[in-house]
């Protein structure tokens, strides 16, 4: 059974630190990917770690745990190559890759290879449908890729290289990713890149701009409200909406708690006695 060092303890005290008291649960999703920064997946041993830190019990976190598909639930290879199979990508040959991609790897969906070394998946969607085919390894982005290109990339990550993504940083390892979705920085020399959207993604903005077409009265300089600016507003419609609810309470007074109208007592009689002679 893994035991975690002080290290991974420490930084699980700095998560937990940056919810209020009463909310700690909600430290759940950056641990699950610290105690994946440690192990390469999240073990038993890390469910019950996160379970312990955080007051909650196994079943609680392994509820979450095997909801988010970012958590590998079994030992995963030390770089993630995900090929989008989705509408746009596999039109555009995204099944071809990941076809090749499996034969040459000797692997399918949710497998690693016999060096430890990749594990390749489908992925639904990679968010990126401007530049499919698209293929990710650790969450960086491969854009417009072929069979070829795609088996380049694989190819030198089992020679120990570190290919450089299409946009973003420098690769990292999946336990390195890890870490940084855990919510630390990441130190490495390279491994904060700046870059701008590409022309694809720019191509409607470019449409828009040459046709005219606008959001009807946005202005891009409105000022972004502080959170205290923001709590007051909202604190004062609240206020708003209840004094709007307490008038029409007022105005419309519930119905008094008495015996409905009717006919008077000997109409009612009458009534009956008729009834019975008819029998």
């Amino acid at each position: 059974m893994t035991v975690f060092t002080e290290e991974t303890r420490a930084r699980a005290r700095e998560i937990i630190a940056r919810y209020p008291a009463d909310r700690s649960r909600s430290a759940l999703l950056p641990l699950l990917h610290l105690v994946q920064s440690e192990e390469g997946y999240v073990s038993p041993a890390g469910v019950e770690f996160c379970a312990e830190v955080l007051g909650l019990n196994k079943a609680q976190v392994g509820a979450v745990a095997t909801f988010y598909t970012m958590y590998k639930r079994k030992p995963t290879g030390d770089y993630l190559v995900s090929v989008c199979t989705n509408t746009m990508c596999n039109v555009l040959g995204g099944q071809q890759v990941y076809d090749t991609l499996a034969e040459h790897l000797g692997v399918g969906h949710d497998e690693t290879t016999e060096d430890g070394k990749i594990t390749l998946e489908h992925a639904e969607c990679l968010a990126a449908c401007d530049y499919g085919p698209v293929m990710t390894v650790n969450y960086d982005f491969f854009d417009n890729v072929d069979a070829q290109t795609a088996l380049d990339v694989v190819d030198e990550l089992r020679a120990g290289g570190r290919p450089m993504p299409t946009r973003g940083a420098r690769l990292c390892t999946l336990k390195e990713m890890a870490v940084q979705l855990a919510g630390f920085a990441d130190e490495r020399p390279g491994a904060v890149a700046d870059g701008g959207p590409g022309e694809p993604s720019l191509r409607g903005l470019r449409l828009a701009e040459q046709n005219g077409i606008s959001v009807p009265g946005f202005d891009p300089n409105t000022p972004i409200r502080s959170k205290a600016e923001a709590d007051q507003a909202a604190a004062a419609a609240k206020a708003k909406a209840e004094a709007a609810q307490a008038a029409g309470a007022a105005a419309n007074p519930p119905a008094a708690d008495r015996k409905p109208a009717g006919d008077a007592a000997r109409a009612q009689q009458r009534n009956l006695k008729e009834a019975e002679a008819q029998k």
